[in-house]
């Protein structure tokens, strides 16, 4: 069981990690009016949120 929180955890660092790394490109982006559609920052408060909670619950052995 905690194999499969520790996944979780994992999974959830990655989308964190492409997350981080869209907003990072949308704020870079050359031009202005070509906007996004995807919600990067709520993306990366979930995925961090979700990050924390599912590694406590791993590490505590739960």
């Amino acid at each position: 069981m905690t194999n499969d929180y520790a996944r979780y955890a994992c999974i959830a660092l990655v989308v964190l990690v492409v997350a981080a790394i869209g907003e990072r490109r949308r704020m870079r982006r050359k031009n202005i009016e070509r906007v996004g559609f995807m919600p990067w920052p709520l993306i990366t408060v979930l995925a961090s949120l979700a990050f924390a909670v599912f590694a406590g619950i791993a590490v505590r052995g739960g």
